[in-house]
């Protein structure tokens, strides 16, 4: 065998063994309108002394990025219902029930402009043995406040190794529990552009303080993969206005109860 021949199989061999993130994780063309970076994104603070640190991680770690920035606010909302406030992210942890999801990431959108935001954390199952744990609580949040910026995932396949990184589906969390390098390229891609301005018409009155927590809520499915594990949903209240909801299932081996 040729030294060359040998080369090209070892650096093969290294590429097929190494973790496969994707090239483009954004949202969709979801983004806040902004006239410039680095902007600053309210994080709505509703969630007791179990989450607070996991928040306050979070929202620093996406500080990191050099595009934006989080500031904790006074939540605007009560825990239980979660209902959105304008111009900012609210989070809440509360018993949500035994539904099915793990946690929720939604968002108010204007065509392609995000105009408010929830995480929603389900102590309904963080509170079992399965998911009562520091590496759970920190993935989970991180991911569903990287999705209010209109982050996607790097990759959906729950068996690959792990990427480093809070927006990689895992079964083992402890490695994924916040932005890597790749989160950060994709943000400063997302927002590598201007706005016009911040202000956007004001929203419908039917679509503005909704709380949609419940499966039937969610409008449309608009995306389902890995056997209904990773799945988004919309509800189109027309003239370009639109709810999106980002859903982690707590289900096991891609399964999750019928609506």
């Amino acid at each position: 065998m040729s030294r060359t021949t040998l080369l090209a199989g070892t650096l093969l061999a290294s590429l097929l063994a190494a973790p496969l993130a994707q090239a483009s994780h954004a949202w969709g063309n979801y983004h806040w309108a902004r006239t410039g970076n680095p902007f600053t994104v309210p994080l709505g603070n509703n969630v007791d002394s179990n989450w607070l640190e996991f928040f306050k991680t979070a929202a620093a770690d996406w500080t990191s990025s050099a595009v934006l920035d989080t500031q904790m606010v006074a939540g605007g909302t009560t825990a239980k219902r979660c209902r959105p406030t304008s111009g900012r992210v609210e989070v809440c942890n509360s018993a949500y029930g035994n539904n099915g999801w793990l946690g929720l990431a939604q968002i108010w959108a204007s065509g392609s402009h995000i105009v408010q935001g929830t995480t929603k954390l389900n102590d309904s199952y963080f509170k079992t043995a399965s998911y009562n744990t520091p590496a759970w609580r920190q993935l989970v949040m991180c991911q569903e406040v990287g999705h209010n910026f209109g982050l996607g995932h790097q990759d959906e396949n729950f068996n690959n190794e792990n990427l480093g990184s809070c927006m990689d589906y895992t079964r083992s969390p402890d490695s994924n529990q916040h932005p890597n390098r790749h989160d950060y390229e994709q943000l400063e891609a997302i927002y590598s552009h201007d706005d016009d301005s911040t202000s956007l018409a004001a929203m419908p009155a039917a679509m503005a303080n909704l709380e949609l927590a419940a499966p039937g809520q969610w409008g449309r499915l608009l995306r389902s993969q890995r056997g209904g594990m990773v799945e988004t949903y919309v509800q189109d209240f027309g003239h370009g206005w639109r709810v999106y909801t980002h859903v982690f299932w707590a289900v096991a081996r891609g399964q999750r109860p019928h609506d």
